[in-house]
C-alpha cells in the first residue's frame, strides 16, 4: 500500500542531486546525445527516486525516459499498486508501461524467478523500441548485502568483486548508476519533493536471505563489507585489462562462428590462460554459465602437454591446426534446427540471429553437419572458401521443403533463390562492457 512520504532520519544527509546523478551517467558513458533510456520502477523508495532523477536528466538533453514497471502477480492487489505507480509518474510527466509475468508460478526458487521473468519482459520491451539502456535502482546498501551473501556462499574472487555498474545484455545494456549512493540521500530526495511511494512486505519477510541481512546489518558491518568490496572491486578491474590484453593477441574472432587460437600465450599466462580459454569456449559454445575453473585448467595442462591431440570442453571442439587452435561448435551439442518465418528475427544456438527475406519462404536454421558437407559438391558449392574445411559441419545452414537452400559464409545460395541475413551475435561475447565501478 502507499505510504506517506519518506520519513526523517537521525542524521539529516542532503538528497541526491540532479547534478550528482548527471556526472554519474557521464562517468558511465554510452547515452546517445538524444537519449532514450527505460528505468525498472517498483514503486519502492529507490526506483521512485531514480525515475525522478532519470525523467529530468533525460528532458534536459532533449531525450525521453520510460518507466517500466512489473507486475509479477504474486500478491493481491499488484495490478492496483502498479496503476498506483503510473499514476504518480503521469503526474511529473514521465511515460510509464506495466509489464505483466504472466503464466504458472513456480512453488519454490519464487524469488530467482521473479527476477528470471523481470528482466526477459523489461529486455524484450526495449528491444521492441530500440532502447539500449535499462536503469534500474541498485544503491550502496544494496552493493554491501550482495558482497556478504556471496562471501558467505564462497563465491570466487570475482563475484567478491560486488555488482557492477554496467551488464551487458545480448540487446540492450543494464546501468546501476547509484551503486555509491546511500539509501538515505534517496529518501532525502523523495521527502524534499514530497514524493510517495510504495512498501513492499517482502523486504522484510525473514524467509529470504536478503532481508535477514539487512535487518541485522549495522553501519560498521556495512563500511567493513563496502572496504572489502573496493579493493576487490579494482583487483578486478585490472584483471580484465590484462585478459582483454591477453585476448586480443591470442584470439581471432570468425563471423561464421568458430575461433582461432595461439595456444603459446595462453599457456604462458597460468591462470589468466585459463580465464580466456573459458571466454573463447563461452562465445563458440553458446554456455549459459561460466566453465568450471577446474575444467579450464586440465584443458590448458592438456594442451601444454599433448598439443597434437584434439579434445572438447563446454560443447567445442579444440583442434590443432596449422600450428593454431580452431575452436568450433561441437555439432551434437549444437540447438535443434529452429523454423524461420519471413521478416522475423530469430536467435539460434544462442549464437546467430537470423531474417529471412519478406518474399522467401518458411525455412529451418541449424548446423551443416557432416550429411550436409557431403552434399556440397552436388549443390554445386565451389571448393575454393579460404574457411578451414573442419569449421564445415559447424557452419550455419538454412534449409527449406526442397533441402539445402543457403550456407552464407561458404557464399552459396540456390539459384533464384534470396540469401537470408545471418549474423554472429553470440549471448557470451568474447568481450563486453567490463566490470565497471562508480
Amino acid at each position: 500500500m502507499p505510504s506517506a512520504s519518506a520519513s526523517a532520519v537521525d542524521m539529516p544527509v542532503p538528497a541526491l542531486t540532479t547534478a550528482e546523478f548527471a556526472a554519474a551517467l557521464a562517468a558511465i558513458g554510452g547515452f546517445e546525445p538524444r537519449p532514450l533510456v527505460a528505468v525498472a520502477v517498483s514503486g519502492g523508495p529507490d526506483s521512485m527516486a531514480l525515475a525522478i532523477l532519470v525523467g529530468r536528466w533525460a528532458r534536459e538533453r532533449g531525450g525521453e525516459a520510460w518507466a517500466l514497471t512489473v507486475d509479477h502477480g504474486l500478491r493481491a492487489g499488484s495490478a492496483a499498486e502498479a496503476a498506483t505507480v503510473g499514476g504518480w509518474l503521469k503526474a511529473r510527466g514521465i511515460p510509464h508501461a506495466v509489464l505483466v509475468w504472466n503464466g504458472d508460478k513456480p512453488a519454490t526458487g519464487i524469488q530467482e524467478a521473479a527476477r528470471v521473468a523481470r528482466y526477459r519482459l523489461l529486455a524484450a520491451w526495449c528491444a521492441a523500441r530500440g532502447c539500449l539502456h535499462l536503469l534500474t535502482a541498485h544503491h550502496r546498501e544494496d552493493q554491501a548485502e550482495t558482497y556478504l551473501i556471496r562471501r558467505r556462499a564462497g563465491s570466487f574472487v570475482d563475484g567478491l568483486a560486488g555488482i557492477s555498474a554496467v551488464r551487458e545484455l545480448p540487446q540492450l545494456r543494464v546501468v546501476r548508476p547509484l551503486l555509491c549512493v546511500p539509501r538515505a540521500r534517496l529518501a532525502a530526495l523523495l521527502d524534499a519533493e514530497g514524493q510517495e511511494y510504495l512498501r513492499d512486505p517482502s523486504n522484510r519477510n525473514p524467509a529470504f536471505e536478503r532481508s535477514r541481512l539487512r535487518m541485522d546489518m549495522d553501519n560498521e558491518k556495512r563500511e567493513v563489507a563496502l572496504a572489502e568490496l573496493r579493493t576487490n572491486a579494482q583487483a578486478r578491474v585490472e584483471r580484465e585489462r590484462a585478459l582483454a590484453d591477453l585476448l586480443a593477441r591470442a584470439v581471432t574472432l570468425h563471423p561464421a562462428g568458430f575461433a582461432i587460437v595461439d595456444p603459446a600465450p595462453m599457456l604462458a599466462a597460468g591462470e589468466l590462460g585459463e580465464r580466456a580459454l573459458g571466454r573463447v569456449a563461452g562465445t563458440i559454445g553458446g554456455a549459459r554459465y561460466p566453465l568450471r575453473r577446474e575444467r579450464l585448467a586440465r584443458l590448458r595442462l592438456s594442451l601444454a602437454v599433448s598439443p597434437s591431440r584434439a579434445r572438447t570442453l563446454g560443447g567445442c571442439r579444440f583442434v590443432p591446426w596449422r600450428g593454431r587452435i580452431l575452436v568450433v561448435r561441437e555439432t551434437a551439442r549444437a540447438a535443434p534446427p529452429r523454423r524461420l518465418d519471413p521478416g522475423m528475427p530469430a536467435l539460434w544456438d544462442s549464437r546467430f540471429v537470423a531474417t529471412l527475406p519478406a518474399d522467401a519462404g518458411p525455412m529451418t536454421l541449424g548446423s551443416l553437419g557432416a550429411d550436409g558437407v557431403a552434399a556440397l559438391g552436388r549443390h554445386g558449392v565451389r571448393d575454393d572458401n579460404p574457411l578451414p574445411r573442419l569449421v564445415y559441419p559447424a557452419l550455419a545452414a538454412f534449409r527449406d521443403a526442397d533441402g539445402l537452400a543457403a550456407i552464407p559464409h561458404l557464399d552459396y545460395c540456390r539459384e533464384s533463390g534470396v540469401m537470408p541475413h545471418l549474423v554472429f551475435r553470440p549471448s557470451a561475447p568474447l568481450l563486453g562492457a567490463g566490470f565497471t565501478v562508480v
